[in-house]
């Protein structure tokens, strides 16, 4: 349960990071690239690597800390950041087959589903 509390505290305080983030750099962007989503999600990405090579490196995170930071706060921050360290250890260990299809079965059909719920909503 203090997990669950913890994973929800920290993905919270991402969740209105990302949205306050967003808000700001929607503002300052021009032209019709998404920098406020790009931004967010590599910055995502580099904080959950961060975190988990830290972590490895010093013995640092114990299992609170890592729902508090790499569930709760990437995982509310952007959950592209999870997708791309799963990513990471698929590579790591060798499984490039399976890497390969996550990647492309996760672009293509979370593609296919963004656009089916438009398409359900007309």
């Amino acid at each position: 349960m203090k997990q669950i509390l913890l994973v929800g505290l920290g993905g919270g305080a991402g969740s209105i990071l990302r949205f306050l983030a967003s808000k700001w750099l929607v503002q300052s962007a021009k032209g019709g690239f998404p920098l406020a989503t790009f931004a967010v999600n590599v910055i995502g990405c580099l904080l959950i690597g961060l975190l988990i090579g830290w972590s490895y490196k010093h013995s640092a995170l114990d299992a609170d800390m890592r729902a508090l930071l790499v569930a709760g706060f990437c995982g509310g921050f952007t959950t592209f950041s999870a997708f791309s360290l799963e990513n990471m250890q698929l590579f790591q260990a060798g499984q490039y087959g399976t890497l390969l299809f996550y990647v492309l079965a996760t672009l293509i059909i979370g593609f296919l589903a963004v656009y089916a719920g438009f398409w359900l909503t007309k």
